[in-house]
């Protein structure tokens, strides 16, 4: 597998006009262009939830890149609940030292750098959690606890004290997540949440929860610091999150406090079509911005099947969105604002004979591990090996996870 290197094509003035003109956000916070680095769970933490150096090299990388924002994905407050053994968790216990190196150096050249506040839920990582969600859920390949009120309560003030912490050792926000099938995702959706008390029923039920968060988040930090949230569109599942519900959550977070509002779609939940691996072209949720756009007057940034800068040129311009949002693009070329800015075409996206399950998520986390090395010489590795690595690579973090979190 062989992926190109960028090459010269013209470059167009005009476009640039929108793509590369900074976005002040509600909070007056400046972003200097339109492209941000969305989240991605980069399993780089050290197995104990602290920062690596190979983690802050990368971030560092990506800010150096040329971009206005990376969010840092699956950043836990509480050790039970999360997402893989390579999540961060910033808790009490975590090394400040070293997370306020990644926020000074994941910021360098005028980058935000934001961590997406994390709680897997329901899909928290088996061999180090207990998973809990909105409601018991007990499929034959998947079993989930039910919480109760006090524990859903407790869920606003521990991710607003994670957001303390992140403005308190120099990172620039938080975004809120509340998609992909995670805690608050699970209870937006009909098909994870069959509650009967405040927060189950109809959707602005459903919701309560999230609000209480970004309300309770933007109470705890400055008003300078960025509140964002990460919202799906839909759930793609049939009896999940609709379209429809979703434009109804847009319209709840208005006046709330939010300085962007991320939107994507699908789950991770077993079984479930991923996003990232569509067969379709082009961008995903630009329809829905579209509509959300109607409903508020929060920034709007999509995320989902960009890969070329005249997809990301004619969503701004348009108008549909303030910001795009990419990830692996930026796992091909670390300096993708650079790129598109200079007139050069990015790297391609690669593609295998076969494509084994999480093959693509494999390849994808272990090419950050060699970005964050300045490993460039690693873009032709075997995707089967990527897998082994990968697995390999938790299975020695679940042993340093449970160690260091034995008490929780």
């Amino acid at each position: 597998m062989m992926i190109e290197k960028p090459r010269r094509t013209t470059l167009h003035t005009a476009s640039n006009n929108t793509l590369f003109t900074p976005l002040t956000l509600p909070n007056g916070r400046v972003l200097k262009n339109r492209i941000i680095k969305s989240a991605m769970s980069d399993s780089l933490a050290n197995g104990q939830g602290d920062p690596t150096a190979t983690q802050i090299r990368l971030y560092e990388r990506w800010a150096e890149g040329g971009l206005a924002a990376s969010i840092i994905g699956e950043v836990q407050g509480d050790p039970r609940y999360p997402e893989k053994p390579g999540n961060l968790v910033l808790d009490d216990g975590a090394d400040f030292a070293a997370f306020r190196d990644l926020a000074r150096r994941g910021s360098v050249d005028g980058a935000h750098l934001w961590l997406q506040l994390g709680h897997a839920g329901a899909l928290s990582h088996l061999p180090i959690s207990r998973p809990m969600g909105p409601s018991a859920i007990n499929f034959p390949d998947f079993r989930s606890e039910s919480m109760s009120l006090a524990e859903i309560n407790a869920i606003p003030e521990g991710l607003a004290n994670t957001a303390r912490r992140a403005a308190e050792l120099g990172f620039g926000g938080v975004q809120i997540h509340a998609a992909h099938g995670f805690l608050l995702s699970q209870f937006l959706s009909p098909l994870f949440n069959s509650r009967t008390d405040a927060y189950g029923g109809p959707i602005q039920a459903r919701m309560r929860l999230l609000v209480e968060t970004v309300e309770a988040v933007r109470e705890a930090v400055p008003t300078d610091f960025v509140v964002a949230v990460k919202l799906n569109a839909t759930d793609q599942l049939e009896g999940g999150l609709t379209e429809e519900e979703a434009l109804e959550v847009v319209a709840g977070l208005e006046g709330k406090g939010v300085d962007l509002l991320d939107i994507s779609g699908g789950t991770y939940f077993p079984g479930a079509p991923s996003s990232s691996e569509r067969s379709t072209e082009g961008p995903y949720f630009i329809g829905f911005a579209r509509a959300a756009r109607q409903l508020t007057s929060i920034p709007l940034m999509a995320t989902g099947g960009f890969k070329r800068k005249e997809e990301a040129e004619a969503a701004v311009r348009s108008g549909d969105v303030d910001a795009v949002g990419l990830a692996r693009a930026f796992v091909l070329d670390p300096s993708l604002p650079i790129t598109w800015q200079a007139g050069l075409v990015a790297p391609a996206f690669p593609r295998f004979a076969t494509l084994p399950t999480g093959g693509m998520t494999a390849w994808f986390t272990m090419r950050m591990t060699d970005l964050g090395e300045d490993r460039e010489d690693r873009m032709d590795r075997d995707i089967n090996s990527a897998i082994t690595e990968y697995e390999k690579r938790d299975e020695l973090r679940v042993e340093l996870w449970k160690n260091r979190f034995a008490a929780s």
